[in-house]
């Protein structure tokens, strides 16, 4: 639908939907977007036209004013043409949450059957054992879940619309790929990406190191004698980061490496994924946690960087199987992240509307992030040893 434009900063009303006077004058767009069509699509006020000035300046001037409105505008082109879409801001939840909790729950029985083997537990002789690994679920959707709502708070606390969780359930080793929030429109400015990319890891972390003291104080899982005298068992070591180390040392709680009749309560398993999954995320490219914060502490340098990581992932992954000597399925993970670090690097980094730097207190506590991350780093996460 179509509506004429006042030129004293009024539009006329529609019969449904937003109007001219819903947006921003038009006087004050027109300053640096010059407006010769208005329609509305989907509760969307959509101003055809032609910028006065840079692209990016037109956003940075008319942003504000639209989301004092209740807008959030983007500048994209239709056709060749120069197209102002602003859309309702949205920050809240909106009815029942169906699929969240649909993925919530599948990743719930997904985790549950993964974390009967930990237990040395058969879930296909008996199905209803796998309710006793639910301190291994609440483990990994613990971590996981603390790391997500630490994004969404801080969403929510910058006025930046972003969805609820999204659980991903998989039949893995550990029964998920992590989760995801989704997140549209953009960034404000430089401390909103910080914040947002930087609450995930930090509060994560702090719920892994949690479940970390909690299982390190469980009673250990011993295996089976016939599993251990069976020379044909397929046997799964996982590498250990410094900062489990650290903690299981601090607390005099051994970990069992050279023991194959025991191993850890696998709610340190758990907490070995949040550990993992804090590494991953913090890797400094496109929209991942730690791409968010690095193009907000250093700004366009960001792309030099992302650029070197997939290289250096290839490189870790050769010295790891060409000087020593693990098999290709155990040096496959950082093919993988290698791959998709040149991915996501390609796609490139969020740009905040105002591109001002970072205070020194949030930049100082951006590098500390990183160096926490390096803690949580494992050379060889998983070894399959047949």
């Amino acid at each position: 639908m179509m509506e004429d434009i006042d030129r004293s900063g009024f539009g006329t009303a529609g019969r449904d939907g937003p109007s001219l006077e819903d947006g921003p004058p038009i006087d004050r767009i027109e300053s640096v977007f010059a407006v010769y069509e208005v329609q509305r699509e989907d509760g969307r006020l959509v101003y055809y036209g032609d910028p006065l000035t840079h692209p990016e300046r037109v956003m940075r001037e008319l942003w504000a004013a639209f989301r004092e409105h209740g807008y959030d505008a983007e500048l994209e082109t239709r056709h060749g043409e120069y197209v102002l879409v602003a859309e309702p801001t949205s920050v809240g939840i909106d009815g029942i949450p169906w699929t969240n909790l649909g993925l919530l729950l599948a990743t719930v029985c997904s985790t549950l059957f993964a974390g009967a083997f930990w237990y040395q537990l058969d879930p296909f002789a008996d199905p209803a054992t796998i309710w006793r690994a639910w301190p291994f679920t609440a483990a990994i959707l613990g971590v996981l879940g603390v790391h997500e709502m630490g994004h969404y708070v801080m969403s929510r606390y910058h006025q930046v619309d972003a969805s609820l969780p999204y659980f991903i359930p998989v039949p893995t080793l550990i029964g998920t790929m992590g989760a995801v929030i989704k997140m549209k429109g953009r960034m404000p400015d430089r401390k909103a990406l910080f914040d947002i990319g930087v609450a995930g890891p930090l509060a994560g972390l702090v719920a892994t190191v949690v479940v970390t003291v909690i299982g390190l104080h469980l009673p250990p899982v011993a295996v089976s004698e016939t599993v251990v005298q069976n020379p044909d068992a397929i046997r799964i070591e996982l590498g250990y980061p410094l900062l489990l180390e650290l903690l299981a040392a601090g607390f005099d709680q051994p970990l069992y490496r050279n023991d194959p009749t025991m191993g850890v309560n696998p709610v340190v398993i758990g907490a070995w994924v949040g550990m993992f999954v804090t590494f991953l995320n913090l890797i400094p490219v496109g929209q991942l946690d730690g791409g968010h914060i690095l193009r907000a502490m250093v700004g366009d340098y960001q792309e030099t960087i992302a650029a070197l990581v997939p290289g250096a992932l290839f490189a870790l992954a050769g010295y790891l199987y060409y000087f020593r000597d693990y098999s290709i399925n155990t040096v496959f993970v950082w093919i993988l992240w290698g791959l998709l670090a040149a991915l996501f690097a390609s796609m490139g980094a969020a740009t905040p509307i105002r591109d001002d730097r970072l205070g020194s207190g949030r930049f100082l506590l951006g590098v500390v992030t990183f160096g926490v991350g390096l803690l949580c780093f494992m050379p060889v996460p998983v070894m399959i040893i047949d």
